[in-house]
């Protein structure tokens, strides 16, 4: 396998110079012929304040260039995949278990956009869902969203959203809708207006 270090990866702890590592390449990846975890890391807290993190990582964009702090791309190149299962570029849960409570906030995913920046410019959101399709394909059950209950108990709220987004209603006509489809293939729309 074609490797990019130049430094033992088992003495990191204590090499100041050691930088990153990289696991295979694009060109000669690292092949897996069962199912498992490539790289864990597994553990515990009984800290009773502050914040524990498994994984931190930052990255400071100080010029003009793009990218990402982390990027999770998932491929699918066989057919029939995900069969009693599911394909995910990420995968991200809060499980709370047995006597467990939350005195405060728990969740899943948590976006946050924000800094001190007062003017940032550009067009930015806390979170983008994007679809990545080639042309001259029909897409029946995708969607941007989908909501769905997978446990035995149900969540019957779609959104919490603050009071100051809940204009109150005028005259205005339903000019528009959106669509919005159920499990079960059944299309509904939501009426929304171009005035309020």
């Amino acid at each position: 396998m074609a490797t990019t270090n130049t430094i033992a990866t088992g003495v990191a702890y204590a090499d100041p110079a050691f930088q990153s590592v990289q696991v295979g390449s694009s060109t000669v990846p690292v092949q897996l012929t069962a199912a498992g975890v490539l790289n864990g890391s597994y553990a515990t807290t009984s800290a009773t304040s502050g914040d524990t993190r498994l994984d931190y990582k930052k990255l400071t964009f100080t010029s003009t260039g793009s990218g990402e702090t982390l990027r999770a791309f998932s491929v699918v190149t066989g057919a029939g995949a995900a069969t009693a299962g599911t394909v995910n570029g990420a995968h991200v849960s809060l499980s709370i278990n047995g006597s467990g409570t939350i005195s405060g906030a728990g969740n899943a995913l948590r976006a946050t956009l924000g800094g001190t920046s007062t003017n940032p410019g550009g067009t930015i959101a806390a979170i983008q869902a994007d679809s990545d399709f080639a042309s001259g394909g029909t897409w029946t059950n995708a969607s941007f969203i989908r909501f769905t209950n997978s446990g035995t108990g149900t969540v019957a709220n779609l959104f919490n959203v603050p009071t100051a987004m809940v204009a109150t209603k005028t005259a205005a006509a339903v000019s528009h809708t959106i669509k919005i489809v159920d499990s079960a293939g059944k299309a509904y729309y939501l009426m929304v207006s171009d005035a309020q």
